[in-house]
């Protein structure tokens, strides 16, 4: 049993929490809790730790043992429960951690023909909003989330918990160029729309059952002019009162869900 935060393991889970290069450096990220951790595509994860206290519990440890004993084994060490409290992230933590390789695509992963729906985000700065729209982008069936550089980290604990396991199964494309990006998504067939202010069509109006690919911009200065200018069309959100505009996850969440729609219909 682990009994100190001095311990290497120790140190390094600490590192990959708290640091978005040490996760890009190891290519690894850390999930937390039950849910994100038995969720987690078996082939992905390295190591797995348990407090005291979870093994407590029969049924959390019977599933642990059907989970790492499933085939390759995968090893799990047992950690005292204040070296735990120590290393989490969260304040309430739930016993157990994974080590999970980071998941990688290739941008021509994220089409699917004509059922093609992309979510492009730029420059998105907060953690739960990004979690969230793949969250909602796996409910509302979009085949891809595509984001800048600049965008927070998708790694980032925060984000991890905000996807409640989507991130395992929604592909993604971390874009070095985002231009160039939009200029490969044109050329498979795909219509850009740009959630803008100055758009003059409501969203329900255009017809997304064609592939089709949303842009959000950052939460504060919304698309940049380089990356709204590449839009086929802009569209708005109407609004009542006095509110100018919605937040990102929640504007995209209209988004997706208003081209599910339709093509249910279709």
């Amino acid at each position: 049993m682990i009994t100190s935060t001095s311990n290497q393991q120790m140190k390094n889970l600490s590192a990959l929490l708290k640091k978005s290069k040490e996760r890009k450096t190891q290519g690894v990220f850390v999930a937390e809790g039950p849910k994100m951790c038995f969720e987690a595509p078996r082939e992905l994860v390295k190591a797995v730790y348990v407090s005291e206290s979870f093994l407590e519990d029969a049924g959390a440890e019977s599933h642990l043992l059907a989970y790492c004993n499933e085939g390759a084994h995968i090893p799990y060490e047992v950690v005292a429960d204040s070296v735990f409290r120590g290393i989490s992230d969260t304040q309430t933590p739930q016993g157990i951690m994974s080590v999970v390789r980071m998941p990688e695509y290739e941008l021509q992963d994220l089409f699917a023909g004509e059922k093609t729906l992309l979510l492009v985000l730029e420059s998105i700065q907060d953690p739960g909003n990004l979690g969230t729209m793949l969250r909602t982008g796996e409910g509302a069936g979009v085949t891809g989330v595509i984001m800048n550089r600049t965008t927070v980290d998708l790694f980032n604990p925060k984000t991890i918990r905000s996807t409640m396991g989507s991130l395992y199964r929604v592909p993604f494309f971390v874009s070095d160029e985002l231009t160039d990006t939009l200029h490969a998504i044109k050329e498979q067939g795909v219509r850009l729309y740009a959630a803008h202010l100055k758009g003059t069509m409501s969203y329900d109006e255009p017809d997304y059952c064609p592939p089709s690919a949303f842009l959000i911009g950052n939460e504060g200065n919304g698309l940049s002019d380089e990356i709204a200018g590449m839009a086929d069309t802009y569209i708005r959100i109407p609004m009542q009162g006095q509110v100018e505009s919605l937040n990102a996850a929640v504007s995209a969440s209209l988004l997706m869900y208003e081209c599910n729609r339709q093509r249910r219909r279709k």
